[in-house]
């Protein structure tokens, strides 16, 4: 999959330099001259991230030794380039999410800090979780369990803390927070399932499920468990109806209508 999805987006740059030769540098840099997206990727979220106290040349063998030694990092980011590019209908090409949508970017940046959590390098992984905040503003604790498949639209103001565990197959709007309920310790953040919608502004608060199939209306506040395959609104969040898709995620039909 990886190799025929590089010369997808290879192919896609190889049209638009045509419409756009003024971008052929970048898009050079940026896509061509690379051999495969693991190293594109390295390249980009080391430039995207890099300080004057970490720079590049200092960031990027950092990717590129977790896309090397965990091949299930790459296979994730495939799965999310797949779900936004199916999903978004503002994403015409694999390569628009992969050079300009933060949310994709910060996700897979998360996804390198989460695996230096588990070599227990935290120091590099707190540090990137910092820079993922503050350049992308999305803040992911690097001790939290994504799965893949993960649409985050928009992205701005996301949330996610540290005893946090989301399946595959999730979508999320801008705004959306999976907090603590304050200073308790422990397991203490949301379990979100397969196939749940998260709309624009939700938040879930305190160790409770969101069930497989659920959707959670935007602006709500859930307090509590919901059931699979439930609509839920308000704040506090209560069901209002059933979503119309088995996996409310895949659709991203925000109507709470039941």
């Amino acid at each position: 999959m990886a190799i025929e999805l590089w010369a997808s987006i290879k192919k896609e740059i190889g049209e638009l330099v045509m419409q756009e030769p003024e971008m052929g540098t970048f898009y050079s840099r940026r896509i061509l001259q690379h051999d495969s997206l693991a190293l594109a990727l390295s390249e980009l979220l080391a430039l995207k991230l890099a300080t004057a106290d970490v720079p590049v040349s200092a960031l990027k063998p950092v990717f590129d030794e977790a896309y090397r030694r965990d091949p299930d990092i790459l296979q994730a980011t495939e799965n999310d380039l797949l779900a936004t590019r199916q999903r978004d209908p503002a994403v015409r090409y694999y390569s628009t999410a992969l050079l300009y949508f933060k949310g994709f970017q910060a996700l897979q940046a998360w996804r390198v800090a989460h695996w230096l959590w588990l070599q227990e390098r935290q120091g590099m992984a707190l540090w990137l979780q910092s820079q993922i905040s503050e350049v992308f503003t999305v803040d992911i604790h690097p001790a939290a369990h994504i799965g893949s498949g993960i649409l985050v639209d928009h992205a701005t103001g996301i949330v996610i803390g540290e005893t946090c565990v989301l399946e595959d197959n999730i979508s999320m709007m801008q705004g959306v927070t999976l907090g603590g309920t304050g200073k308790e310790t422990g397991d203490r953040h949301p379990k979100i399932k397969c196939g749940v919608l998260l709309g624009t502004g939700a938040i879930v608060i305190g160790n409770v499920t969101v069930g497989r199939g659920a959707k959670v209306a935007a602006g709500s506040v859930v307090l509590k468990d919901v059931e699979p395959h439930t609509t839920v609104a308000g704040i506090p969040a209560v069901p209002v109806g059933k979503p119309s898709a088995d996996q409310p995620a895949l659709d991203m039909d925000q109507d709470i209508n039941p």
